[in-house]
């Protein structure tokens, strides 16, 4: 067929009618139909032309798939087609491999280390993943291509992950936190090499003290000095693909004077790849109030200096979700709940409703729950030693799932209208819905009891959509839903410092898409690959989140959904029409370096 004759008639394999198409670049957004076909669109504006399916966006919006850089379906993966809850909220791209916790590189007799350590780190069962994962890889380009053998709903990449790396080449030795040598570190280098060659997208390393194996011992990479991640990143040297992801708490539990040394080393690593973007970790905590500003001082001073150092916000506050169901609640280290903690829900709460059972109870203190051989960080015993001041930061998580409450709503302020002991009205909360009440507790970035900090992070120039640990901590939270929240709070509903949808859309498409290197994507534009959301934006809600159990091995984790997905396209083929999700895997993993 000649070129006259195609320009006058196209048949389409999808077209997308009557929406406002927020193209991902931060520019207007403009009236205009989208065509796709083969995977692509080829065409913005009137498509005039016939289309095999065609999908009435009429009164919503157009935007390219969201492109989530801060995932943890490392494990899930390999068994899971769906990677729920994200494929609910209109993400299109997944990136794993954060935190430097992961499971390739991974010898037979490691298997069992690299459970415990993503177990304490993400809050992901180990049950659950000790049955679930195939474990049909053992170098990190065969699990590329083991999780790239079976479809999936959406696309994903993986980084290069520090904690199974070390264990991979220094056995023992890295658990029992041993600095690596020369050869240790060479060998590192060659196989992160490998990895990034294969099609790895980056290096991960986790650097916190929160971070846990399920025994209570530090990660293993979490104390690597300079010379091992510096050896690590000339990985990346002649490179023209791939990013540092980096988690720290700057040792503020140490000494505020470990700050800079820290920041130092981070900067020393991404300056060992020869000039590969580095993002960090950015949020207000809880034990060092001031210390995100002191992050984005060095981030600003880095920039300046030429460097390519980012900053992954979350879109809201970071903590967690308290009840009977979840992983965590007020009254987990008291020790008559500790002597029924094992029973059945229905048993619990009926023993918990007993007047001379919660009277007994409501007089104790909470034991430790940290240390001695267990996960939870030191943070919560702090907490559970402080119990007033968890109730002032204590809400009810509702039907219409308020993430921005006001102290006047809190637990707190409702125990002290109520001439109440706080610790009697959070303990009574806890029992509502038979037991399955959740209580929200933004332990970051919510001191001021608001998101105005979030709202400073957020529109920094260096700021990068993040954190949202997709099929992490799935006992506490069930953050995968931050593109939807960025779409109906700070882009629709916030009563002060809006963020326009434009410049929203922009953050979760074409800005996460250009840090990983991903060009084909996050922008809707001729000859882009066709990952679309088209969503009514007016109507977007998020829906309670509920614990299901449908993990292997019965493990239960919370799911979130969404309301206002008309559709979601991956690679032009439909995975979720009007937010329910359909059988079409068109997903595959997407390799670093490839060509666009």
């Amino acid at each position: 067929m000649g070129q006259n004759a195609r320009e006058t008639y196209v048949t389409y394999d999808v077209k997308i009618m009557g929406g406002l198409v927020v193209d991902g670049t931060g520019g207007p957004a403009r009236q205009a139909n989208v065509a796709v076909s083969q995977g692509r669109i080829v065409e913005v504006g009137d498509c005039n032309d016939a289309a095999r399916k065609t999908l009435d966006a009429h009164g919503a919006i157009v935007t390219p798939g969201f492109v989530d850089i801060h995932t943890h379906y490392d494990g899930q993966v390999s068994w899971d087609d769906q990677l729920a809850p994200s494929i609910f909220h209109g993400v299109t791209t997944a990136v794993m491999g954060n935190c430097g916790v992961g499971f390739a590189p991974a010898r037979p007799h490691h298997r069992a280390r690299l459970i415990e350590l993503m177990e304490g780190v993400e809050d992901i069962p180990g049950t659950a993943l000790s049955e679930g994962l195939r474990w049909d890889w053992e170098s990190f380009p065969q699990y590329m291509g083991a999780i790239d053998s079976r479809p999936h709903a959406m696309d994903f990449a993986v980084q290069v992950v520090h904690d199974p790396l070390r264990v991979f080449v220094m056995g023992e030795r890295a658990l029992a936190e041993q600095a690596a040598t020369s050869d240790d570190i060479e060998a590192m280098r060659v196989l992160t090499r490998e990895a990034l060659l294969a099609g790895a997208v980056g290096f991960s390393t986790g650097r916190t003290d929160n971070h846990r194996a399920a025994d209570g011992s530090h990660t293993p990479a979490a104390e690597a000095h300079a010379q091992e991640l510096c050896g690590i990143a000339r990985a990346f040297e002649g490179l023209g693909h791939g990013v540092i992801q980096a988690v720290s708490d700057f040792d503020m539990l140490i000494s505020q004077d470990r700050f800079d040394p820290e920041f130092d080393l981070l900067e020393q690593m991404a300056l060992a790849t020869g000039g590969r973007p580095l993002s960090i970790s950015l949020l207000q905590r809880l034990l060092a109030a001031d210390q995100w500003e002191q992050v984005l001082s060095r981030a600003e001073k880095a920039r300046a200096r030429g460097m390519d150092v980012r900053l992954q916000v979350a879109a809201r506050g970071i903590g967690v979700l308290l009840g009977l169901e979840a992983t965590f609640h007020p009254f987990m280290g008291f020790p008559s709940y500790k002597a029924i903690a094992h029973l059945p829900l229905d048993q619990r709460v009926a023993r918990m409703r007993d007047p001379a059972f919660r009277a007994t109870l409501l007089t104790e203190t909470s034991d430790r729950v940290a240390g001695d051989g267990s996960a939870i960080p030191p943070l919560a015993d702090h907490l559970l030693g402080n119990l007033e001041f968890v109730a002032n930061s204590l809400w009810r998580l509702g039907d219409d799932v308020c993430y921005e409450p006001k102290r006047e709503d809190s637990l707190y302020a409702e125990a002290t209208r109520k001439g109440l002991p706080p610790l009697q009205v959070m303990y009574d909360a806890m029992l509502e819905r038979d037991g399955k009440e959740l209580l929200y507790f933004p332990i970051y970035n919510y001191m001021d009891g608001n998101l105005d900090v979030v709202h400073q992070m957020l529109t920094h120039p260096q700021a990068l959509a993040g954190l949202s640990d997709g099929g992490a901590h799935v006992g506490t939270v069930c953050d995968a839903s931050f593109p939807s929240y960025m779409l109906l709070h700070w882009a629709r509903d916030r009563a002060r410092g809006k963020i326009p949808l434009e410049r929203v859309v922009h953050m979760l498409t074409q800005a996460n898409a250009a840090h990983m290197g991903f060009l084909d994507r996050g922008v809707i534009a001729v000859g882009k690959k066709a990952d679309l959301n088209v969503i009514d934006h007016a109507h977007l809600k998020l829906t309670r989140p509920v614990m299901v159990r449908d993990l292997p091995a019965g493990g239960k984790r919370l799911m979130q959904h969404a309301q206002g997905y008309r559709a979601t396209l991956v690679g032009g083929e439909l995975v979720v029409e009007h937010d329910v999700l359909l059988p079409a895997r068109p997903g595959r993993l997407v390799r670093g370096g490839a060509r666009v």
